[in-house]
C-alpha cells in the first residue's frame, strides 16, 4: 500500500528466536501499559486530545472492531488507538468519526505509526474519510529480517520483549455505549507493544 515504510528504515538487525511454543508462553509475565489512558468520545476531547499528541516522531498503532458471529455481516471500525512512550489514546470512531485533523496525523509521513497486519486496518479507516497513508511500518514485514517466523502480536511480544499479553478483550463489543476499564486497558496496551516491539527491534531497551 502507499505510504507504508520499507525495512530500509530499520537500522538493526539482532536476532530473536524464530518461534516461541503455548507452553513457554504460558510462562511469561503478563505485560500491561501502566501509562495515562485517555478515551476519546466527543469532539471537545478531540480537540484537546490533538494538541496534546501534537507531531510525535513515533506512535504505536491499531484497531479495533466490533466482532461479527453471523455470516456475511461486518461492522465498522470502531476504535483507533495511538500511544507514545506513556499515553495511549483511544479514538470511539462510532461515536466522532475520522475527523480531518486524525486524517492528517495518518497521512504525516514524518510521524511513524507502528502496528501488526496494519493492511486491514487503514483499509477500514479509509472507508470512514479518505486519506493518503504515510508513515506507516507493519512489523510483520519487518520480523523476518530478526529471523523471527511469528507474525503474530501475542507471539511477537513474547519473543522480542519476553512478556506475554493478554487477548481476553479482543472479540468484545467496542460498539458499547461505555468501554470498561478492562477494554480500554487491552486497547491501549496493544497500540503500545507494537511501539515497544519496534523500539526494541532497533536496540532501544525497554523499562517497565
Amino acid at each position: 500500500m502507499k505510504g507504508l515504510l520499507t525495512t530500509e528504515k530499520m537500522m538493526t538487525k539482532k536476532q530473536y528466536n524464530g518461534s516461541i511454543t503455548d507452553d513457554e508462553l504460558r510462562k511469561l509475565p503478563v505485560l500491561q501499559f501502566r501509562g495515562r489512558v485517555t478515551l476519546v468520545d466527543n469532539m471537545e476531547k478531540f480537540r484537546r486530545v490533538m494538541d496534546e499528541i501534537g507531531r510525535p516522531s513515533l506512535l504505536g498503532f491499531d484497531t479495533e472492531t466490533r466482532p461479527s458471529f453471523k455470516k456475511g455481516r461486518s461492522h465498522r471500525v470502531a476504535l483507533l488507538q495511538l500511544a507514545d512512550a506513556e499515553n495511549a489514546w483511544l479514538f470511539r470512531l462510532n461515536m466522532i468519526g475520522l475527523p480531518d485533523e486524525l486524517a492528517a496525523l495518518l497521512s504525516d509521513n514524518q510521524i511513524v505509526k507502528t502496528g501488526v497486519a496494519i493492511r486491514d486496518d487503514i483499509k477500514a479507516l479509509r472507508s470512514l474519510t479518505h486519506f493518503e497513508p504515510h508513515g506507516f511500518i507493519d512489523l510483520q514485514s519487518v520480523v523476518a529480517d530478526h529471523g523471527i517466523r511469528e507474525l503474530g502480536l501475542k507471539k511477537l511480544t513474547a519473543i522480542v520483549l519476553g512478556y506475554s499479553i493478554s487477548k481476553s478483550q479482543q472479540v468484545s463489543n467496542w460498539e458499547a455505549p461505555a468501554l470498561t476499564e478492562p477494554q480500554q486497558l487491552y486497547a491501549a496496551t496493544d497500540a503500545w507493544v507494537c511501539r515497544s516491539i519496534y523500539l526494541a527491534l532497533n536496540g532501544k531497551e525497554i523499562h517497565q
